[in-house]
């Protein structure tokens, strides 16, 4: 059974730093293509950030390339996302997703909430 748990989300000022870490468990991080994604109240989820299962090769939203980073640590079957210079806009509950490729579905974590205050 696949699962998926989100950790690391909180309360912080604009400026500030978050990582976040989604832990594995029933499939292996480096075997599957691993992402994050973020919703907010009355709109869609939209993609944050990914790493590719094979290459490590990453892709970010165009809006946050350069604050946030995606990485993933095998031995704890762990993948995180560093998030940097945090703006109100940022407050979401953020997802961990994994697909095993672009042709199928993704597992989804239950989500961990992050507010940015100003």
């Amino acid at each position: 059974q696949v699962q998926l748990v989100e950790s690391g989300g909180g309360l912080v000022q604009a400026g500030d730093s978050l990582r976040l870490s989604c832990a594995a468990s029933g499939l292996t991080v480096s075997s599957y293509d691993m992402g994050w994604f973020r919703q907010t109240p009355g709109k869609e989820r939209e993609f944050v950030a990914s790493i590719h299962w094979s290459s490590s090769r990453t892709d970010y939203a165009d809006s946050l390339r350069g604050r946030f980073t995606i990485s993933r640590d095998n031995a704890k079957n762990t993948v995180y996302l560093q998030m940097n210079s945090l703006k109100p806009e940022d407050t979401a509950v953020y997802y961990c997703a994994a697909r095993r490729s672009s042709l199928t579905n993704y597992y989804w974590g239950q989500g961990t909430q992050v507010t940015v205050s100003s």
